[in-house]
């Protein structure tokens, strides 16, 4: 089940598969966990997209082409093909191919996804200095060392306009977390002095690559991260669904900044086919969701009454809405620890 912002004014009484034309879907975490799809993702997008809305997969991950990204998940059992994923590299390249002219040559430091995407906006990858590139841009790949690190730092020194897919300090992997694309970008930072422009989430070159890509008019983000997901739509200015199978845990939600608050809660992608329930603000600090209603005591904790609904994630919805309205207003934030424990998350 899914659980309405506390911002929002009219309540939502469709499913959002049909309230939203188009979901723009993070992967890791959301859709899949590795090589495997996480428990009813596929069911839940197929169904999604039987009743007609468009499924995107927007993924920071600069290193794999579209393609690849495709086959993945036709491989999972989800129908997708290179047209549905949009990727960092893409909102990159298109930065560069804005800053240089036609035909340049662009010093890419990443993988295939990246220099695929390059090409794509007439371009033309090379791998030196040498070569006379008019720009750089960097995107995350496995295979990157110091040559690279070292070749990009010696071009930004000149001058070159640079760009990063991301700046994603950690990626998860099989092993555990590993370095992620920003950590090869601090050390041209630490090399050179400058900061590069960056295209990936949650900034708004990736939202803009992505409408541009889907014709969406009532997009839905839908994603696992409160700093990368809801911060991207936050500054889209679109809504959003977080869904807890990947890195955020519930105890984060409470005392969230404005830019971290997703519009909808659910456990997983089995939101997306559900009427978010009714989000109510009663009076004195009090707010109901799907049958919880929380409240402060007289202790100063929040606490919910009596009656429980059947749904823990309604209950999430309501505490956060009577925290987040305190925070608002600039009122000490009640203590929630205890109330967020009984809904057992």
């Amino acid at each position: 089940m899914a659980t309405e912002h506390v911002q929002q004014s009219d309540q939502q009484t469709q499913p959002l598969h049909l309230a939203y034309d188009t979901a723009l879907l993070d992967l890791d975490g959301v859709v899949y966990a590795g090589p495997a799809a996480i428990p009813h993702a596929v069911e839940s997008l197929d169904a999604a997209r039987a009743a007609g809305m468009h499924l995107a997969y927007v993924t920071n991950n600069a290193s794999r082409t579209p393609a690849t990204v495709a086959a993945h998940l036709t491989e999972l059992g989800i129908a997708a093909g290179p047209a549905d994923v949009i990727t960092s590299a893409q909102a990159a390249a298109r930065i560069v191919a804005e800053k240089v002219p036609a035909g340049s040559a662009v010093l890419v430091v990443g993988g295939e996804g990246l220099r695929e995407a390059v090409r794509e906006r007439g371009l033309v990858p090379v791998a030196s200095l040498d070569e006379g590139p008019a720009a750089v841009v960097q995107g995350y790949d496995p295979t990157i060392g110091w040559a690279q690190l070292a070749e990009a730092s010696y071009a930004v020194q000149r001058g070159l306009p640079w760009v990063a897919s991301n700046t994603d300090l950690t990626i998860p992997t099989a092993r555990g977390t590993a370095p992620g694309n920003g950590t090869l970008v601090a050390a041209v930072r630490t090399a050179t002095g400058v900061e590069p422009e960056v295209a990936g989430k949650p900034l708004p070159p990736m939202h803009r690559e992505t409408v541009l890509r889907t014709g969406a008019q009532r997009p839905l983000v839908v994603g696992d991260r409160l700093d990368t997901d809801i911060e991207g739509a936050f500054n889209g200015g679109v809504d959003s669904l977080l869904v807890f199978t990947g890195v955020t845990r519930p105890e984060q939600l409470p005392e969230a900044e404005a830019k971290y608050r997703p519009t909808y809660l659910a456990a997983d992608l089995r939101g997306l086919l559900a009427v978010p329930s009714a989000l109510e603000e009663l009076g004195d600090a009090t707010f109901r969701c799907g049958g919880w209603t929380v409240a402060p005591r007289e202790d100063g904790r929040l606490g919910f009454g009596d009656d429980r609904g059947t749904d823990p994630y309604a209950g999430l919805r309501a505490l956060c809405a009577a925290t987040w309205a305190a925070a608002d207003a600039g009122r000490p934030v009640p203590e929630w620890r205890k109330a967020l424990a009984e809904l057992g998350l």
